[in-house]
């Protein structure tokens, strides 16, 4: 069994911010699924699963809020007993442009609290994270400010293209695991708006 964690904030209010990309990314890979997220309070998640040849995957949305992500990914992991390589992490990353993506087999959070919390409730740094760019703020605007904002109507269409890709790059990473995966979508163009 393989988990794929996206990162975001629960309310229709962080539904279409920057900092939600990681669970748009995973709406958008079970756009053709005949899955759907469910609530599972005991986890403190939505829910989904999918089965990717064969194996049973499992899709999770934390509740708990970003910064707190890590209890929601714990309930999890210790209820499966899923091993640490066998989760990918799905985030938004400040410091791409709007347009990439890359995998990082292990590492430091890198100042994303969400990233923190789990590997802080895991004991560890090497869970393998899918990162996709939202760029930093262009204007004197402070970060906690930008990733709680809404794309502009232009950065939103680069947005869907990414969450396409970022789409079949989980279910290449879900195939062939992270480092051909990282092989194959790390040397990818950005996708420029």
């Amino acid at each position: 069994m393989k988990l794929l964690v996206g990162l975001g904030n629960p309310g229709r209010e962080y539904a279409t911010t920057r900092h939600n990309i990681g669970w748009r990314a995973l709406d958008t890979l079970l756009a053709d699924q005949a899955s759907a997220f469910a609530t599972r309070a005991d986890f403190q998640a939505d829910i989904a699963e999918w089965r990717a040849g064969g194996e049973k995957i499992l899709l999770a949305k934390p509740l708990t809020y970003m910064n707190r992500s890590g209890e929601a990914v714990q309930r999890i992991v210790g209820f499966y007993k899923i091993p640490h390589e066998h989760i990918l992490i799905v985030h938004d990353e400040l410091d791409f442009p709007l347009g990439r993506l890359a995998f990082l087999a292990e590492g430091r959070p890198g100042g994303h609290n969400g990233v923190a919390s789990i590997q802080e409730r895991l004991g560890t740094t090497a869970i393998p994270r899918l990162r996709i760019g939202i760029g930093r703020p262009q204007d004197q605007r402070p970060v906690d400010v930008h990733v709680l904002s809404s794309f502009t109507p232009e950065e939103e269409r680069t947005a869907q293209e990414i969450l396409k890709r970022a789409a079949n790059a989980i279910r290449d990473w879900v195939a062939v695991g992270t480092t051909n995966a990282m092989n194959q979508w790390n040397k990818k163009e950005t996708i420029g708006p």
